[in-house]
């Protein structure tokens, strides 16, 4: 039995690279343009971006409407909207500060149905978008969708066995922006600082010694293939409102400097 939920999170399991289209603007249009670029899946952030949660049910569905898989991020602690946005046909969850194994534990218990846990039956939208009934979707549902643990703190870097041995838990991703504060206690934000980069040289070693999967999010998209050399199977390449800027301070930037040498001149 196939569909386009498992087909994607056998992909991430894979440990082929893959590049998600990062989407913070709560607008579905905006995670339609970019699902319908060459990104093998869309994320919608609730955790820092401005998404609710009828932004992530018209998100998912404008994803799908372009084949595209969809994962949310949620708030922190929110494990009962994890459980409701696969209902609504998310394919995987992204949970931030999973800091220790009874957090770990907490998360795969919402996400995955028995025996792995005690999520609640009822994908009122999941079925229907995988083209099943309820019992066809049950049957796949716990392979079908990934439990993505975020390690992004020096407590979870030192849990973090712990953490991917959890049953239920498929992969984890690395916040480098929270993971940098968290190893230098405050001081500073540096994602590029060798400690990190060692950090997530762990992270994806660790991760596939447990067998799962490590993922990122990334600054560019010379840093998403950095990571996918380092063995991560899904980066990010930026966030539409951070693409959106850089797109208008370049365009913008051309036209003002062309517009100098205009000056006092006949533009035609």
């Amino acid at each position: 039995m196939s569909s386009p939920l498992l087909a994607h999170a056998d992909l991430l399991r894979s440990g082929r690279a893959t590049f998600t289209g990062w989407v913070s603007v709560a607008s579905a249009v905006n995670a339609e343009i970019l699902a319908r670029e060459d990104f093998d899946s869309i994320t919608l952030d609730m955790q820092h971006g401005l998404h609710d949660q009828q932004s992530v049910i018209d998100g998912i569905a404008y994803a799908a409407l372009a084949g595209k898989a969809t994962i949310v991020r949620i708030q922190v602690g929110d494990f009962s909207f994890a459980s409701r946005a696969l209902d609504y046909g998310a394919m995987g969850i992204i949970a931030p500060m999973i800091n220790s194994v009874e957090d770990a534990k907490k998360f795969a218990a919402y996400t995955k149905f028995p025996p792995l846990g005690e999520r609640s039956f009822g994908p009122v939208r999941a079925a229907t978008m995988c083209g099943m009934t309820g019992g066809e979707y049950l049957k796949i549902a716990n392979r079908a969708t990934v439990a993505i643990a975020m390690i992004e703190t020096q407590q979870a870097i030192d849990a973090l066995d712990d953490i991917l041995a959890v049953d239920g838990i498929d992969g984890v991703f690395v916040g480098p922006s929270d993971l940098s504060i968290s190893l230098f206690n405050g001081a500073k934000v540096d994602q590029a600082a060798p400690e990190v980069f060692k950090a997530l040289k762990h992270v994806v070693a660790r991760a596939k010694a447990h067998g799962k999967f490590a993922t990122a999010f990334c600054l560019s998209g010379a840093s998403a293939a950095e990571h996918a050399a380092l063995g991560y199977s899904m980066m990010t390449t930026f966030n539409d409102i951070n693409m959106l800027q850089l797109g208008a301070r370049a365009e913008l930037q051309l036209a003002r400097a062309g517009a100098v040498g205009k000056q006092g001149g006949n533009a035609y």
